[in-house]
């Protein structure tokens, strides 16, 4: 099925505010010294910016991998975004898994509190790459 310019303006737009209140969350769980809480908030607070930049130019995933693939492909190779960006992206999905699922492990405020100013810039240049707003 495909969308209608009025449809993916309107993921787009739903994609971008879960984004910012995701980030939010990412800001209030490190108030309270949930650092796992807050990597996992990162994390997706740019991957529904990263999903909201893919239907925008045309593209789909339906798993996680497949939109940092795209990611890499379709913007870092063409210098659209940074290779930092394009790693940024990648660990905090890997932080999210390990925060989620490790045994016995738990981020701490050193760990994540540096991923707050790059996750913030990242996310406005993925941003400003998206022309149906």
């Amino acid at each position: 099925m495909s969308l209608t310019i009025d449809d993916k303006k309107a993921i787009i737009a739903y994609r971008i505010q879960k984004s910012e209140q995701t980030m939010v969350e990412a800001i209030d769980c490190a108030k309270m010294g949930h650092w796992s809480l807050a990597a996992n908030r990162l994390y997706y607070a740019l991957f529904h910016l990263a999903s909201a930049l893919l239907i925008d130019k045309g593209y789909t995933s339906k798993t996680h991998n497949g939109i940092i693939c795209i990611i890499g492909q379709e913007f870092v190779t063409k210098g659209l975004l940074s290779s930092e960006d394009g790693r940024l992206l990648s660990r905090l999905q890997n932080m999210r898994q390990s925060g989620d699922y490790d045994d016995m492990f738990d981020w701490m405020e050193e760990d994540i509190q540096p991923m707050f100013a790059p996750t913030e810039a990242l996310l406005a240049k993925m941003k400003s790459l998206i022309t149906l707003k």
